[in-house]
């Protein structure tokens, strides 16, 4: 069985309204209300929880979904052009031109450069 690239990994807190993102493997992020909702796994699995499961919304984006989506999820780590700022994670539908270059000549992970190679085909078409 073939398994799904995930490109976002988060749950929804519906009691205060969190939304928790997993970012990395073994990345757990807990909200702060007491449902303790909670997200892990990063792009390598997604396991969620709560107090009251019922009060936890999964949120996953798979490699596979319609680009349209897949484009403002799927995200790059960046400390700056001189890595030396604060880590953010920009999604590949903002950055610009000259960024995705950078990143297609720096390398990654294969499901990562065919989205990087995707979006580059698709800004062609708009």
């Amino acid at each position: 069985m073939e398994m799904r690239q995930l490109v976002y990994n988060a749950v929804k807190c519906l009691e205060c309204g969190e939304t928790i993102v997993s970012r990395t493997r073994h990345d757990y992020q807990l909200c702060g209300c007491p449902n303790e909702t909670m997200a892990d796994g990063g792009l390598d699995y997604m396991r969620y929880g709560g107090v009251d499961m019922s009060k936890v919304e999964p949120i996953e984006i798979y490699a596979d979904d319609d680009f349209e989506v897949v484009r403002k999820f799927a995200v790059r780590g960046s400390r700056g052009k001189d890595g030396d700022q604060p880590l953010s994670w920009i999604p590949i539908c903002d950055m610009s031109d000259d960024y995705l270059k950078a990143v297609m000549d720096y390398g990654g992970d294969n499901w990562h450069i065919e989205l990087i190679n995707k979006e580059i085909e698709y800004r062609k078409t708009m």
